[in-house]
């Protein structure tokens, strides 16, 4: 017996191939592969494919898989922090956006009940294309993502009220007051659902799958999970895909939320290629060759539009002029909703004939350029915070008036207040060592002040802000941000202010450390590295591998890797930096403990450089440091000992100076 959608699916997927191969050798986004892809195959191309409802179908599944990672890559705590974004900025970027579209089109000679229905298509992004470009660029995590991701939520609530509207405006209106209690009562019933969900159920669900072992049961148990929630939140009106979203946070806040991701990834990402086929089909290459003078200015000003309400918007809620454009160009393209919310305006007569190819044509061409334009936004971002703008304007709505004192030099300066900002501060508070934070949200920076936190509100791609902490003074300078581009932005700028800075960067991925070392860069940790490092070295507790052995074995990995990492870099590095002129050397520093053996000793008794084949640079005793110290100088508890020598050489002497370990 023929499946008729098993042929549809073969053609898409060979299709896709040939296609995703030719755009990857022209290092083109594959989301426009897949949207080529649809219109090769659709009714408007060469007809390869005619199952388009049923592929349709597999789309609506592609959306919820997706939304229901993002959401459990996300937490109930995270999405506490972005309530701004979601509520002040979401609403005031669909009101705003509706009442623009909605006065162009009056202008345009459409009655206002149609001007409406067009400002609510226009409003509304492409939650599906926009999260996917900023997972693969790693930005989901940084302050414009953030703005994004709670625009984004708010769009997908507001496709609700905007559905109930539909019929009034074109005169078809039921009971609209009905409607909305019967819409606030199952909302409520959702959420109430949803916190019992996350306390007791699911970790309950998951529990109890997790103990028989099975993997198939334990997959089977995360899909019914997300699409009940999903199914459940279509029940009540609202869409799927926000359903799926806060499945995802469900699953989240329990222990087997990474498991549950690794075992949804696949699905996710064969069925979210359908989404992106589905829209690609539903585009008339002929009515595009028609009109494509009018296809193309109506691109023009709807991006336009959009990426000024939005970045307008951004700049209202206190960020920076960086992150404000970064936001408006990544949800300046039509969205998937409005493809849902387009078919109730055909049923009732509000958008028709060649207004409703229009509207295609647009949305699709606005999400097939989301790639290239996201990319430009970058481009464009960096060109603006080059130009004297106020202050203010650079920094965001929020930033510090407070001021730092001329006195503060060879001090830290650290970018980000994430996990690894905090660390780093709480390590430098420890040893006394001087220190200032530059943190872009407003909201962290306000909680982190409350508790006397030397911590500054500001974009820190811009020099005032760089300044502002008096970076040209500082000794050394962390950037620790989710933000490649920003993050490459940085070091340009803190290595043209200060060139004989010490800029440590850490980054996700090792493929990002040459263009980080060239930038100026003269030390950058890898994420995915030191993780390796972490996970081998439990390993060999495991095995009860005496622990002189695994900092030895560490010691070792890390000068072979980090020598390889380096000769990525070509930039001539400053002299201080001598661990990147000699690869093979390092300068350590160790505090004399009470039972080492070095304690109470001279330099000439442990014979350091004679025995173990490394040289005493200096001492520190009660702060102050002296340098070359001579043979007869003596080693107290306390002391820091700072010593230099071949890795390996540095890594044996450890255990004269600190207290011996019991493996």
């Amino acid at each position: 017996m023929e499946i008729p959608i098993l042929k549809g699916i073969t053609i898409i997927f060979a299709l896709s191939v040939g296609v995703l191969f030719i755009f990857h050798r022209l290092r083109i986004p594959a989301v426009v592969g897949f949207l080529l892809t649809g219109v090769l195959a659709g009714p408007h191309g060469f007809e390869l494919v005619n199952e388009v409802h049923e592929v349709e179908m597999l789309a609506e599944i592609g959306i919820v898989l997706l939304l229901f990672t993002i959401g459990i890559e996300f937490s109930f705590d995270e999405l506490l922090q972005i309530r701004k974004p979601v509520l002040m900025g979401g609403s005031l970027q669909v009101v705003l956006t509706s009442a623009a579209a909605f006065g162009i089109s009056g202008v345009m000679g459409y009655p206002p009940e149609k001007s409406l229905f067009i400002g609510f298509l226009i409003s509304l992004s492409s939650t599906a294309i926009v999260l996917r470009l900023l997972q693969e660029r790693a930005e989901l995590d940084s302050p414009h993502g953030r703005a994004i991701l709670g625009t984004l939520i708010f769009q997908d609530f507001a496709i609700v009220p905007m559905m109930l509207f539909t019929p009034m405006l074109s005169g078809q209106a039921g009971n609209l007051g009905t409607s909305l209690i019967e819409l606030a009562v199952k909302g409520i019933v959702i959420v109430v659902l949803v916190i019992a969900g996350a306390k007791w159920i699911v970790p309950y669900i998951l529990y109890q799958a997790a103990r028989t072992r099975n993997r198939e049961i334990f997959l089977l148990s995360i899909v019914v999970i997300c699409l009940a929630v999903a199914w459940l939140t279509s029940s009540a009106g609202l869409s799927l895909a926000l359903g799926a979203f806060l499945a995802g946070l469900i699953i989240s806040e329990s222990d087997y939320s990474h498991q549950a991701l690794g075992n949804i990834l696949p699905f996710r990402d064969v069925f979210t290629s359908f989404f992106f086929v589905s829209i690609g089909m539903l585009l008339n290459i002929g009515y595009l060759l028609q009109h494509p003078l009018l296809v193309a200015v109506a691109v023009i000003v709807v991006i336009f539009v959009k990426t000024v309400v939005s970045g307008f918007v951004a700049l209202l809620m206190g960020f920076s002029i960086r992150s404000a454009i970064l936001t408006g160009f990544a949800i300046s393209q039509v969205g998937e909703f409005s493809f849902i919310l387009s078919r109730s305006g055909v049923e009732y007569g509000l958008l028709s004939g060649d207004n409703y190819q229009l509207f295609l044509a647009v949305s699709i061409i606005s999400m097939a350029g989301s790639p290239f334009v996201l990319a430009l936004a970058h481009k464009i971002a960096d060109l603006v915070v080059r130009l004297p703008l106020p202050e203010r304007l650079v920094s965001g709505g929020e930033h510090s008036t407070r001021e730092i004192s001329d006195d503060l030099k060879k001090h830290l300066v650290i970018i980000g207040f994430g996990i690894n900002g905090r660390n780093v501060a709480r390590a430098a508070g420890a040893v006394n060592i001087p220190y200032v934070v530059i943190e872009m949200n407003p909201d962290t920076v306000r909680d982190e002040r409350e508790k006397d936190e030397p911590i500054y509100y500001g974009d820190a791609t811009h020099e005032a802000v760089l300044k502002h902490v008096n970076i040209k003074e500082a000794k050394v300078a962390v950037v620790a941000i989710s933000d490649p581009a920003a993050t490459r932005r940085i070091i340009e700028v803190i290595r043209r202010l200060n060139q004989r800075l010490c800029i440590i960067v850490r980054t996700r991925y090792i493929q990002e450390l040459e263009a980080l070392h060239e930038l100026g860069a003269s030390e950058v940790i890898p994420e995915e590295f030191e993780t390796s490092v972490e996970i081998f070295t439990r390993v060999l507790n495991k095995y009860l591998v005496p622990r002189a052995e695994i900092e030895r074995f560490v010691s070792e990995v890390r000068s072979d890797t980090y020598e390889m990492f380096r000769s990525y870099s070509r930039r001539p590095t400053i002299f201080s930096e001598l661990r990147l002129q000699m690869p093979d050397f390092e300068i350590t520093t160790f505090r004399i403990s009470e039972e080492s053996k070095a304690a109470g000793k001279s330099l000439q008794q442990i014979a350091l450089r004679k025995k173990y084949g490394v040289t005493m640079l200096a001492i520190g005793r009660e702060g102050k440091f002296k340098a070359n110290p001579h043979g007869e100088a003596d080693l107290l508890p306390g002391d820091v000992a700072v010593v230099v020598g071949p890795r390996d050489k540095v890594a044996r002497v450890s255990g004269l100076f600190q207290e011996q370990q019991q493996s």
